[in-house]
């Protein structure tokens, strides 16, 4: 989840699926007092990561299964700009072969960090699209998280769960500070 900086916060909802049917995903947004919960977007295909972009007016959601990444232009907190032909979102990228999306952290200059399953790493994904960068870890395919802090924000604490150690290096690009309700 993403607090805004009007206090709201934005989270996914991977779905469920079974042997019979899969039940899509959304991503929701919702007042941290509990006043007030609303489904921003739907129907996804697993969304599983969250963040918001360095000026507050883009979100930017990953999808697990699909190994994408979308954006979606907000235009109120909570609510997006109509998406033409029925698209999920805004494009960024879709990782090729067998990898898998899972959370997210976005950098200060708006590149999005996703962790990346089965190839065991963080992908980061420039704003507007355009060339991927990896960064491996190495021993453990299953990198399900990546979070910045530190007085610069380039201290990166990254989980792998396969393993289940908590990762901790220099990044080599600072991270977003986060909002934070109260």
């Amino acid at each position: 989840m993403v607090f805004d900086v009007d206090g709201g916060f934005y989270f996914t909802d991977l779905g469920k699926s079974t042997a019979e049917y899969v039940h899509h995903g959304a991503f929701y947004y919702a007042a941290a007092d509990g006043s007030s919960i609303r489904r921003v977007h739907a129907p996804m295909i697993t969304p599983n990561g969250i963040g918001l972009s360095p000026d507050g007016k883009t979100v930017h959601v990953a999808e697990t299964r699909t190994s994408r990444v979308w954006s979606f232009d907000l235009v109120a907190p909570g609510q997006i700009a109509p998406v033409p032909f029925n698209m999920p979102g805004r494009l960024l990228t879709t990782l090729p072969d067998f990898q898998l999306l899972d959370s997210l952290a976005v950098q200060a200059d708006g590149h999005v960090c996703v962790a990346t399953l089965m190839r065991g790493g963080i992908s980061v994904v420039p704003p507007d699209g355009g060339d991927v960068t990896f960064h491996e870890v190495p021993g453990d395919p299953y990198i399900t998280n990546i979070c910045f802090g530190g007085g610069d924000m380039r201290d990166a604490w990254i989980t792998a769960s396969g393993t289940g150690c908590l990762y901790h290096t220099r990044w080599p690009t600072a991270g977003l500070r986060l909002n934070f309700n109260g």
